[in-house]
């Protein structure tokens, strides 16, 4: 049977949901014809996708004896529908043996299942539009919420046809070895997004995609500074796309500080204009620099959870956002006020790190430590409000300076102690800090 449309001017209700019964037919019969074929097919379909009832449950049945490590054959797979009492409801043993007669060879098994995870999608597409109808007549239910929850099952369909699922062994391997060799050839390039530090790339890499990580530090040491000093190096030196949420300061104000990171001028003459007639020459020629930068700034105050992810979405789906920042994690707003701030932070913390999973993009974001921490080397347990930042982030870096310690105030040495790594080693980088210019850069040596 083919897929069906609902005719125009027709309710979604009163049509008939896609689907194509032939194309499920044959992938299920191709997989009996070549048992191997299915780790192709697990790439594409889940036991839902199949739109008759007596499919899925064939499918289901394979899948129970592929995981059992058992042979997938005619014999087998009645036996299996028969001992968790189905066999009568898929049409007994005369219809599974059927089912290999409607393909003669499993060849083209990828497409008959990319046919059927097609529809699938079109038939949750409807699904999706219809609780959108209910819910916008629904007046106990805020716009952003439905808005939030659409969006979030469309990028859920839209994974789906990254033809996500798992992937044997031997599918991977050479790919693999291909990405070392690239790597060996290269010269050392990272897996993931320079930081523009190179002492901590060496460390860690780079930013992962996925990955959740959390620069924390007391207030005035440098937190904002030095996300700017890493998305103006990601965005203007490498002209990656970066997402950058700023709840604390304006677009306006923070494009001061990258033009004076940038031009190398004091960022106290850019903001009260006392500037000398050379100056506008640099501020010219970083202002070019920063202008064609794929740099993406929201500056929304009080930004509440639900919009950041929205937003977020967004500047992956428009722009290809390679990684996001966000100054910072404790400034976004809980959907939930009524519960405890901790509860509030741990919520935000889970929400991030599942963005980062979402989007496959490294989200990196700044956190307050506690006012213990002065005086002293931070650490894990002070991270500010709640353990769960610790437990949810996969790295987390910590940037400490002793206070009045400098002799050149405009040079601050300061560490940033990489104080946990879910997937390498931990360390301390040495950086220079120039207040002046609020900007980092690597210091000339390594502890």
């Amino acid at each position: 049977m083919a897929d069906t449309a609902a005719p125009a001017g027709i309710p979604l209700r009163d049509s008939i949901p896609p689907h194509n019964i032939d194309a499920e037919v044959a992938t299920i019969g191709a997989l009996l014809l070549d048992p191997e074929a299915l780790s192709t097919v697990l790439r594409y379909l889940r036991a839902d996708d199949f739109y008759r009832a007596a499919h899925r449950k064939v499918y289901q049945s394979i899948l129970a004896l592929f995981d059992r490590n058992e042979a997938i054959d005619l014999i087998t797979l009645s036996d299996e529908l028969n001992r968790i009492g189905e066999l009568d409801a898929c049409g007994g043993m005369a219809r599974i043996s059927q089912l290999t007669s409607a393909v003669p060879t499993s060849a083209n098994v990828e497409y008959y299942a990319r046919i059927v995870q097609a529809l699938s999608m079109r038939r949750e597409l409807q699904r999706i539009a219809a609780s959108i109808i209910a819910d916008s007549f629904d007046d106990s239910r805020e716009v952003r919420y439905i808005i939030e929850e659409a969006e979030r099952r469309i990028f859920e369909i839209t994974d789906r046809q990254q033809t996500g699922s798992f992937r044997l062994a031997r599918e991977i391997i050479n790919q693999t070895v291909d990405a070392i060799e690239r790597l060996y050839h290269s010269s050392g390039s990272y897996t993931g997004i320079p930081s523009g530090f190179g002492d901590l790339d060496n460390l860690t890499s780079g930013f992962q995609n996925s990955e959740f990580v959390v620069i924390g530090a007391r207030p005035s040491v440098g937190k904002t500074a030095l996300a700017l000093t890493m998305a103006a190096h990601i965005a203007v030196q490498q002209r990656k796309p970066v997402g950058f949420f700023t709840l604390e300061m304006s677009a306006v104000a923070l494009m001061q500080r990258l033009l004076a990171a940038e031009a190398r001028l004091d960022s106290n003459r850019i903001r009260s204009g006392l500037l000398r007639p050379s100056d506008f020459h640099k501020i010219t020629d970083a202002a070019g620099r920063l202008y064609d930068a794929p740099l993406f700034i929201e500056d929304s105050p009080n930004l509440k959870l639900l919009d950041l992810r929205a937003q977020a979405r967004r500047m992956k789906s428009n722009h290809s956002v390679e990684i996001v920042f966000i100054d910072y994690l404790t400034l976004i707003t809980s959907e939930n006020q009524d519960l405890p701030r901790h509860e509030q932070i741990a919520e935000i913390s889970r929400s991030l790190k599942a963005l980062a999973r979402e989007l496959d993009v490294p989200v990196l974001a700044l956190s307050q430590v506690r006012r213990e921490t002065e005086g002293k080397l931070p650490n894990l347990a002070d991270l500010r409000e709640s353990g769960s930042i610790e437990q949810d982030a996969d790295v987390v870096m910590f940037l400490h300076r002793e206070r009045g310690t400098d002799e050149n105030l405009n040079e601050r040495e300061t560490d940033l102690i990489v104080a946990k790594q879910r997937n390498g080693p931990v360390g301390k980088i040495n950086l220079t800090f120039f207040p002046e210019y609020t900007t980092f850069e690597a210091h000339s040596s390594r502890t």
